[in-house]
């Protein structure tokens, strides 16, 4: 068992490294996509200036030049190493987990672990149907400041679980509402993006000389990527949903009451509300475009509050950050 509790660090470690490397080829993908809508800008201005000469047809639309299949060798090299990065952080998670003899989610360092985990796991699985590799950046990126930050700064040594965790709903409580947290962060990731091209799409109206980072002419439409971010949100929130009431009906096995306004029940539900108000906004009001980006940011924010500054600020009866 000593030796696990060596090796799992020295995974998780590697496997930072290696997001760290798929979150410079994801960059490099990004410069590449700027070269081609750049050299497809040039590509129609040279079309224009030579049927301006010749007198004859329309040349063909920047559309046609920007939507020819188009290989993006760095997206493929950062997905391969967000793959292998995975592999590894699952082991380092595995052996965390055999060297405590439990799940390993009790305290602060492990619901790290398991929920950037869970992140890329889902991503991973969404790349399998829709092509996010756009997104590789903001999620290895996410990724990386979270688990550097648990590693350093939230690390505890493996300990048996206080009496309150020994319980069936540990496993699923926590599970479910990492796994809500990754939905969210892809929402978030679609909603900053969104933000960006929302602007460019503005700017273009507008005929501005200058529309924002060029590689934004290669990504979905903002109303595309509102779309698939109110999409992901549905799902963690029906997920987020389910953790609350989990929670509730492990508060009432451990303490004997079903809600009790302790500080991270009260941001658990905070977060709730915000979700709640952003889908139902944009569904019955048509509360669309930036404004339900904001409110799909501001709740991810609330997320993280609720992870990082809640588990080891605020003290409570949820208070298993594992911490001094």
């Amino acid at each position: 068992m000593f030796e696990l509790t060596v090796i799992s660090p020295v995974l998780l470690w590697t496997a930072i490294a290696i997001y760290a490397a798929s979150f410079v080829a994801f960059a490099f993908d990004l410069a590449r996509r700027s070269q081609v809508t750049a050299d497809a800008h040039t590509v129609r201005e040279a079309e224009l200036v030579g049927v301006g000469a010749r007198g004859g047809s329309a040349p063909r639309s920047a559309s046609t030049v920007s939507d020819a299949p188009k290989r993006f060798i760095m997206a493929r090299i950062g997905t391969s190493l967000l793959v292998l990065a995975f592999v590894f952080h699952l082991a380092a998670v595995t052996t965390r987990s055999i060297a405590a003899g439990r799940v390993p989610w009790a305290n602060l360092y492990e619901f790290a672990m398991i929920g950037t985990l869970l992140i890329v796991a889902v991503f991973l699985a969404v790349l399998t149907r829709l092509d996010l590799r756009y997104l590789g950046t903001f999620i290895t990126g996410l990724v990386v400041v979270l688990l550097g930050l648990a590693a350093t700064n939230f690390y505890v040594e493996v300990t048996p679980l206080m009496d309150p965790l020994k319980s069936i709903w540990l496993i699923i409580h926590v599970f479910v509402a990492s796994l809500a947290t990754a939905f969210f962060a892809l929402s978030f990731a679609l909603s900053t993006t969104q933000l960006m091209q929302s602007r460019r799409e503005r700017l273009i109206s507008e005929k501005a000389e200058k529309t924002g980072p060029r590689f934004l002419a290669t990504f979905p439409s903002a109303e595309r990527l509102e779309s698939m971010s109110y999409r992901f949100a549905i799902i963690g929130f029906i997920l987020w949903t389910f953790t609350l009431i989990a929670g509730s009906i492990w508060a009432y096995y451990a303490w004997s009451r079903f809600w009790g306004f302790d500080v991270k029940e009260t941001w658990t539900f905070v977060i709730w509300v915000l979700y709640a108000g952003y889908i139902h906004a944009r569904a019955t009001r048509g509360w669309r475009g930036n404004p339900s980006a904001w409110l799909s940011i501001v709740g991810f924010s609330a997320v993280i509050f609720n992870f990082t500054i809640v588990n080891v600020f605020f003290k409570g009866l949820h208070a298993y950050s594992g911490l001094a």
